[in-house]
């Protein structure tokens, strides 16, 4: 079915979430599996410079990420897939998620979801929905179960 699958990792609780539900995927379809962390950089800063500065990243956020990533590729092994990929990636969670798909050429992206109110969702829209419309490929949207029980 998936043959090769990008998991996008923030280290939340929806992100873990997102982690497990795609590890469990990965398994049952012997899939390859790329699993990214996106550091958000402020889209003022690639206008004015053209390309991320990574001088002005502090290091312990590098570290931060670089942790992640490590955390999630153990998780992975652990559960016997083998040559899982890990990258690091610097900018819009969308784009630099949609952009691994394609250079991948990933069947499936898989995501946690953030409840927020109407008006937060408004102001900042839904990263999910628009890496559905950003991606070339299957997103799968993994919910918390305790976000289920708050509705």
């Amino acid at each position: 079915m998936y043959q090769t699958i990008v998991l996008a990792f923030d280290g939340s609780r929806e992100g873990r979430t997102a982690l497990s539900e795609g590890i469990e995927l990965a398994a049952l379809c012997d899939a390859g599996v790329h699993l990214v962390s996106v550091m958000e950089v402020a889209r003022s800063c690639a206008f004015t410079q053209g390309i991320y500065a990574l001088e002005e990243i502090a290091n312990s956020e590098i570290s931060d990420l670089t942790g992640l990533v490590d955390e999630g590729l153990e998780q992975i092994r652990n559960r016997g897939i083998r040559e899982p990929n890990g990258h690091i990636a610097l900018g819009q969670p969308v784009e630099q998620i949609s952009h691994l798909a394609r250079k991948i050429q990933a069947d499936l992206i898989v995501v946690g979801h953030k409840h927020r109110s109407p008006l937060a969702r408004w102001w900042q829209g839904s990263l999910s929905r628009r890496l559905i419309d950003e991606a070339n490929c299957s997103v799968l949207v993994a919910l918390h179960p305790e976000d289920d029980q708050r509705r």
